[in-house]
């Protein structure tokens, strides 16, 4: 079954109040529902919808079939393994969150919700899951003659760039679509947090007043910005590819972000940089003050 990059949300709650306040904030936002009061009846939905679902909104904590159940086997099936999960719950201990991740469900909400972070949680997995779509059907153009290229550096500044360099460089590698999201993450964070200075907790209130686009073009055209640019170095022999991409920061802490922390789980961003590691490359190594990463991609026999 074949998912559309729509704004469509499954929404799993055995709730009713809960159903009808989530299906009214996010129709409000200009969301599709579909709402489903068990697990049971979730799977049911998903198998068959024939539209496909952007983002599952999933309680953790149900009747017949439950949260974790639910996403277990959602991870199992190739139609719906890559599909976002924000898995709700009223429990905040650090185990059940970290039960969650581990299983997949890398969007947390925690009840009762605040509107604006339920909307800022929907739109941070609806878009992750856009950008996955648009960047695995625009991959598999011209892939083939992008695999010539043996060494390459280059040089951008703004997202529209960064998205281009991702598509080409991602081509060039043995399983592009692995490879696609993480450098995108990868590029993107050099921009944002590396050469325009937005800190995590900016982030998190930009996102959160839906402003975060229209920050990064603000400084990118500020005098302060202008001119810094992230320089990305692509060489490839025998045995791997690497990819070197070092901005114009002043560097962070990188070592809390290689792993997902529980903590910054209910967070509508921060998860980028784990996600990379675990999903897109054989390794990932920040390196000098943390305003340079190096990714290897093993080639394949």
């Amino acid at each position: 079954m074949a998912t559309k990059p729509l704004n469509r949300i499954l929404i799993v709650d055995d709730e009713p109040f809960n159903l009808e306040i989530l299906s009214e904030h996010l129709a409000d936002a200009g969301y599709e529902t579909v709402t489903a009061e068990d697990g049971e009846a979730a799977w049911e939905i998903l198998q068959h919808d024939k539209e496909g679902f952007s983002t599952i909104l999933l309680d953790r904590m149900m009747p017949r079939m439950d949260g974790m159940q639910v996403l277990a086997k959602l991870k199992q099936h190739p139609d719906f393994l890559h599909i976002p999960v924000i898995m709700q719950t009223a429990v905040g201990a650090a185990e059940n969150v970290r039960e969650g991740l581990a299983a997949g469900a890398y969007y947390y909400l925690i009840k009762p919700f605040q509107r604006e972070m339920l909307l800022a949680i929907v739109a941070a997995a609806v878009g992750f899951h856009k950008e996955r779509k648009q960047l695995e059907d625009q991959i598999t153009e011209h892939a083939e003659s992008y695999r010539l290229l043996v060494n390459g550096e280059f040089h951008f500044r703004t997202l529209d760039e960064a998205r281009q360099l991702t598509l080409m460089l991602s081509r060039a590698c043995p399983e592009p679509q692995r490879v696609a999201m993480g450098l995108s993450e990868l590029l993107v964070n050099a921009i944002e947090h590396g050469n325009l200075g937005i800190s995590y907790a900016d982030k998190s209130r930009l996102l959160q007043a839906g402003r975060w686009q229209d920050e990064v073009e603000s400084r990118l055209a500020s005098p302060d910005y202008a001119q810094r640019k992230v320089a990305v170095k692509y060489s490839m022999d025998e045995d791997e590819i690497q990819i070197h991409i070092l901005d114009e920061g002043q560097g962070f802490d990188w070592q809390p972000f290689l792993e997902f922390s529980p903590e910054r789980a209910f967070d509508p961003h921060g998860r980028g940089i784990s996600m990379a590691r675990m999903m897109s490359f054989d390794s990932l190594e920040y390196q000098g003050k943390g305003n340079e990463v190096l990714v290897r991609m093993l080639r394949k026999p």
